[in-house]
């Protein structure tokens, strides 16, 4: 059986680490090897480890950096197929979704190669009498990423792929559910001529997090998970000095226009809302058809499409999404959908007591499919994180738009129209950090930047692209005189540029 430890200095160490916690896999239900969970101790060296090499690597010119980073994609390209296997034995997801998740951090470790351009700072020739302004872009120091299980490799790359481009040393604490694919990762790293303690991985808990959280010497921290813990992450980690952003759960609306090719509106809702088996924060679980004819067609079509998806162990390629990542998270999706029969929608189609045959004790379910649905249920306003889709049916656009402006959570939503100026007005208008027009999972691309609002985002800084750069450095103003002659005059005022 496989054991999994930390990676120090370039190393793999148990280090201080008692306690182990089960990797299983979600296909078969058993357990396929364990994971030591560190301690404070372990994340002190780890800290150390990487002050070790993080000045060299920020003298570093950025143009060397980005070699580094280059070398990198190109190892991430060659063991593609070695790393979707890796990740999808263990979160359960389905080959092509894991290439997905690893092609998508791997945009942004291209966004990264472009470093020496995107460090450029700003600079004003004679902003006043034989003075000069320029800026500059310098990193934080040591820096640490908090990942979930749901994507063991794009968002790990998100963090620590932009941190380290930037001259940052980088600190990674991945899930104790899928950890292999980060170790992998920092192997990597090293294997493209990172120097040895500049990505540190440190399996854990929630021992490991608060000693993130508490460590003086770590300069900001990136998390992404559920709301509870991302508020928690973020208020105990801007208590300790730190800078922070936080992202936290959804639940993301699609609303559906009477002009809408429905269609296309039925091709999109089955991947957004039930691929990868729902375990995506930008999965599309509600959907608001806008009138009773379309929410009819809608719930028919649906229901009848659902009827051909097929659920299957991650190797299945016919397969259109795998089991969940565990028992305890089937169970809790289950306890969603009785929730939402005692709350009185129509439950359309059920998925609960899928059994696969030869996989009895994997973690499966089937898609399930809630006609209405209300926004006063329990079961509309909390995230589900599975394949389950509700139907909230509205009489016009303004009563549909109101149900994600007035969500707890605000990650991502989606509208479905021909319409160029109901689209242009919902997007400028709807209280939602990411809109998709006609696009169900409108995650922007690397060198955008991803990023909810309310309870789905915590902190003023989204994830890469610009908004990743300013995150992980911080900006230092030069004024500078060189005078032609002798300089006498003394002032006693504010310098001023008259």
């Amino acid at each position: 059986m496989r054991e999994l430890t930390h990676l120090i200095a370039g190393v793999a160490t148990k280090g201080d680490a008692q306690r182990t916690a089960d990797i299983f896999n979600p296909s078969t239900g058993a357990v396929q090897g364990k994971v030591w969970l560190g301690e404070a101790s372990d994340v002190d060296a780890a800290v150390k480890a990487a002050q070790k090499v993080q000045p060299e690597w920020g003298n570093t010119n950025p143009q060397r950096r980005a070699r580094v980073m280059f070398k990198f994609k190109e190892l991430l390209e060659a063991n593609m197929d070695d790393l979707a296997a890796m990740l999808s034995a263990e979160h359960g997801k389905v080959i092509a979704d894991s290439k997905g998740d690893i092609q998508r951090g791997l945009e942004v470790i291209e966004f990264a190669c472009g470093i020496p351009h995107l460090l450029k700072g700003e600079y004003s020739e004679g902003a006043g009498p034989g003075i000069d302004i320029y800026s500059m872009r310098q990193p934080l120091g040591v820096v640490a990423g908090i990942t979930p299980f749901n994507f063991p490799a794009m968002i790990p790359m998100w963090m620590f792929g932009v941190a380290i481009a930037c001259g940052n040393a980088f600190l990674l604490k991945p899930s104790e559910k899928d950890p292999s694919v980060p170790l992998r990762l920092a192997e990597l790293m090293l294997e493209a001529g990172a120097p040895e303690g500049l990505l540190n991985v440190v399996q854990g808990d929630k021992t490991v997090v608060d000693a993130i959280l508490h460590h003086d010497d770590i300069r900001a921290v990136s998390f992404v998970g559920s709301s509870d813990i991302a508020h928690y992450v973020y208020s105990t980690g801007t208590a300790n000095g730190k800078r922070v952003q936080a992202m936290g759960g959804a639940k993301n609306h699609g609303i559906i226009l009477p002009d809408a090719d429905m269609d296309q509106v039925i091709a999109d809702f089955s991947g957004a809302a039930f691929g990868s088996a729902g375990e995506r924060c930008m999965a599309l679980p509600v959907a608001v058809p806008v009138g009773k004819q379309t929410a009819d067609e809608f719930v028919g079509r649906m229901s009848e499409e659902m009827g051909k998806l097929k659920v299957g162990v991650s190797t299945d390629d016919s397969a259109h999404y795998g089991p969940v990542v565990s028992a305890a998270h089937r169970a809790k999706i289950e306890s969603y959908i009785e929730m939402g029969v005692k709350e009185g929608a129509d439950l359309v189609v059920d998925g609960r007591g899928l059994n696969l045959q030869g996989h009895e004790q994997g973690f499966f379910i089937g898609p399930s499919l809630f006609d209405n649905v209300t926004a006063s249920m329990q079961s509309y306003q909390e995230e589900i994180f599975g394949p389950v889709l509700q139907v909230v049916r509205a009489d016009t656009l303004e009563q549909a738009a109101r149900l994600p402006s007035e969500h707890q959570y605000g990650n991502g939503v989606a509208i479905f129209t021909r319409s160029g100026l109901a689209a242009r007005e919902f997007a400028a208008k709807v209280n939602v950090g990411m809109v998709g027009v006609n696009v169900p999972i409108p995650v922007p691309v690397a060198y955008h930047t991803f990023g909810g609002w309310k309870r789905s985002a915590f902190g003023d800084v989204n994830q890469h692209g610009p908004e990743g750069i300013r995150f992980y450095t911080k900006v230092k103003t030069v004024t500078q005189r060189w005078p032609s002659g002798d300089v006498t005059d003394q002032s006693f005022i504010i310098p001023t540029m008259k």
